[in-house]
């Protein structure tokens, strides 16, 4: 699969986040100082809506625990090795894309 668009970015001003789903994929995309970064919307702890929850500066916190992965890597705040994936995603005009197959 290629880019597909997933929102505009006046749907995403900077400090948000959000929660979209391709197909059966459901991701976390957040923007942060004008740059967007995708992961995985499933929390790794316990399936937890990711872009339901919050961003703080980078940190993406679930609403369900408080786990919280930094949106750059991918990586859990206080266990490095645990991670959700992250993908590519690119603006073309206002429309944010994201690569559902192309995992960082």
């Amino acid at each position: 699969m290629a880019f597909v668009k997933i929102a505009s970015t006046a749907d995403l001003p900077p400090g948000a986040l959000m929660q979209v789903e391709i197909g059966e994929s459901t991701y976390a995309v957040c923007n942060v100082n004008g740059e967007i970064h995708a992961l995985w919307g499933t929390c790794p702890h316990a399936e937890g809506p990711l872009g339901e929850g919050t961003l703080q500066g980078t940190m993406v916190v679930c609403p369900w625990h408080g786990y919280e992965f930094d949106c750059r890597t991918g990586a859990n705040d206080m266990e490095p090795d645990l991670k959700v994936a992250r993908y590519a995603v690119k603006v073309e005009g206002g429309d944010i894309l994201l690569d559902p197959d192309q995992a960082l």
